[in-house]
């Protein structure tokens, strides 16, 4: 899969990513105005270029109290984000050029208040979705937010997220979605407790190309 062609897609604002960027954007934003503590925790997975958090961030209010962890394995991906980063003034933001499949990539940046697994799920097994998914609470702060995607192409595998995102200690906040055969972005809190991260567990492989 060619991963810079794939993120380009986001310049065209007819894709179903471009029109999905945008509800990310706004969870993000949502989560961002809430968030009272001094300190606001972000990690996120397989992060490309940024472009679902350092916009947001870089006209946001609290973007001096956040302290972000991007993970992405592209190289160029990875350099684009940090030079996004600069150029916006967002000290508190780190690029990891790393592997976000492994919980040792976030060691030291978790527990977060807000998790991000953009544009994750449609590209591996349904069986590495649920196991990430019940991996979730390690990565969260008490009452941390979620923010997912995943296409709704069939078999629609949504319903079950939602199923082990509640099973997980999750609650759903918000879900948006373009219908059948399009894209889902869904919003949830953790209510549960929080649990502690466990380093070197290996969670997800890229196998898919959507």
């Amino acid at each position: 899969m060619d991963w810079l062609a794939w993120h380009e897609g986001y310049a065209d604002p007819t894709t179903r990513n471009a029109q999905r960027l945008k509800v990310v954007q706004a969870h993000i934003r949502a989560v961002l105005d809430r968030v009272e503590a001094p300190t606001v925790r972000v990690v996120s997975f397989c992060s490309g270029s940024g472009a679902d958090l350092l916009p947001v961030l870089a006209e946001h209010p609290a973007r001096q109290r956040v302290r972000a962890r991007l993970v992405e394995s592209n190289p160029e991906l990875a350099e684009r984000a940090r030079e996004t980063a600069r150029e916006r003034g967002l000290d508190g933001v780190e690029v990891v050029t790393g592997d976000a499949s492994t919980t040792d990539a976030f060691v030291g940046a978790v527990p977060a208040d807000l998790v991000l697994v953009c544009g994750v799920f449609g590209n591996i097994p349904d069986a590495d979705v649920e196991r990430t998914v019940r991996a979730l609470p390690q990565f969260c702060a008490r009452g941390a937010t979620v923010i997912w995607t995943r296409h709704r192409e069939e078999p629609d595998l949504t319903p079950a997220i939602h199923e082990w995102l509640s099973q997980s200690g999750f609650a759903r906040r918000a879900f948006d979605s373009s219908g059948v055969g399009g894209y889902a972005v869904g919003s949830h809190e953790l209510v549960d407790e929080p649990t502690r991260l466990r380093p070197g567990v290996h969670l997800f492989t890229f196998t898919r190309d959507r």
